[in-house]
């Protein structure tokens, strides 16, 4: 466990947990369980993952009953410093041996548990078993404060965006002919650190036939003359908040035929996305703006994925840009625009920028030219 508070202070960590209460209240949720992961780094700046010992933080949705956090005590000599005194939250330490369980619910008002949606099922069951019985995800109720971002955390998102761009500036640096994906990969990966990440969380070099594979990371194969090249990349700041962007390169010529028909359609179907952001209109709305232009120059079945996913203190949240979402978007969300062009065992694309809805428009956070990059 260790604490990572640079976009928190009191105010804001009170006003997070009050919004808590009231989406649990309105849900119909007596208590809010919050075990460590980046719903309790939201919350608290706590930063960390759930192990075999209970931590956990609990919020009673009656405003009258503290909050209480739950820890092993040789876990909380290192958080001292977290000001939870000042959040009226009651801190229950444990030593081994002794029922954290028990400990972490008692005085909780009896009925529905929401429990954060990566609880692990050790402590999901046991707090089951120590009476929090009926019990419900809490993504539902947490993702209506974590989808909107404030003013600090959009700053965070903003400089994440600016920082992996002047990694992306840097690729012709490293991608030629001649070294394998994995050489170049480990470039990267170092660069995302020296531009401000706390580390590389991914980088994906898909050269060639590879490019096709959405998910493909690195391998050993050697990249040639006339590959075209996908690098998507990024990492969190030390604040937890991240990047996300992808480019696609070409080394020299491309030697398929169809790249820079295909490669148009797709830089037109990502700006036609982005365009289309704007509060009110929904996610389906997005995905279709994409969509419809690729479809439109034969390639729909080649574009196998969503147009995007919200970013934050996750990679991967809510809003998710995708068909069958009617969720309308609003000022302050915060997602990617990335449709691809994948055509299996040749060649692939893809354009990714993390873009902010604001309250009469778009914001782009990538900043890069997304033509296709001739090296």
């Amino acid at each position: 466990m260790g604490v990572s508070s640079s976009v928190l202070d009191v105010t804001t960590m009170r006003s997070r947990l009050d919004r808590l209460r009231a989406h649990a209240a309105e849900a119909g949720v007596a208590a809010t369980v919050v075990s460590p992961g980046s719903d309790l780094r939201y919350l608290t700046g706590i930063a960390g993952s759930s192990f075999e010992r209970l931590t956990a933080l609990v919020v009673p949705s009656d405003a009258a009953v503290a909050p209480v956090f739950v820890s092993p005590a040789l876990e909380y000599a290192g958080l001292g410093h977290v000001p939870l005194a000042e959040l009226g939250v009651e801190v229950r330490t444990w030593v081994d041996g002794e029922d954290p369980y028990a400990l972490a619910l008692g005085g909780v008002p009896t009925g529905r548990v929401a429990v954060s949606d990566m609880t692990p099922a050790l402590h999901l069951l046991r707090l089951r078993d120590a009476g929090a019985v009926d019990q419900q995800l809490a993504g539902p109720v947490l993702r209506e404060l974590r989808m909107r971002k404030d003013a600090a955390e959009l700053a965070e998102l903003r400089a994440a965006g600016a920082a992996i761009d002047r990694v992306h500036a840097r690729v012709g640096e490293w991608l030629r002919a001649g070294r394998t994906e994995a050489d170049v990969a480990a470039d990267i990966a170092a660069a995302i650190v020296e531009e401000g990440h706390a580390a590389a969380d991914f980088v994906i070099v898909g050269s060639g036939p590879n490019g096709a594979s959405p998910h493909h990371s690195v391998s050993d194969r050697v990249i040639e003359d006339g590959d075209v090249v996908v690098v998507d990349i990024g990492g969190p700041l030390p604040s937890g908040y991240g990047s996300d962007s992808t480019r696609t390169y070409a080394v020299g010529t491309p030697r398929e035929p169809d790249v820079a028909a295909a490669y148009a359609a797709l830089q037109a179907a990502q700006q036609a996305a982005v365009e289309a952001v704007r509060p009110g209109v929904t996610c389906e709305a997005i995905d279709r703006a994409a969509r419809d232009v690729l479809a439109g120059s034969g390639l729909a079945e080649h574009f196998i994925h969503r147009t995007g996913h919200g970013i934050g203190l996750d990679g991967h949240e809510e809003p998710y840009i995708v068909a069958g979402n009617d969720l309308p978007v609003e000022a302050g969300m915060t997602f990617s625009i990335e449709p691809g062009v994948y055509l299996s065992g040749r060649w692939g694309a893809r354009i990714e920028d993390i873009v902010a809805v604001t309250e009469d428009g778009v914001e782009r956070f990538n900043n890069r030219p997304t033509d296709l990059a001739v090296l």
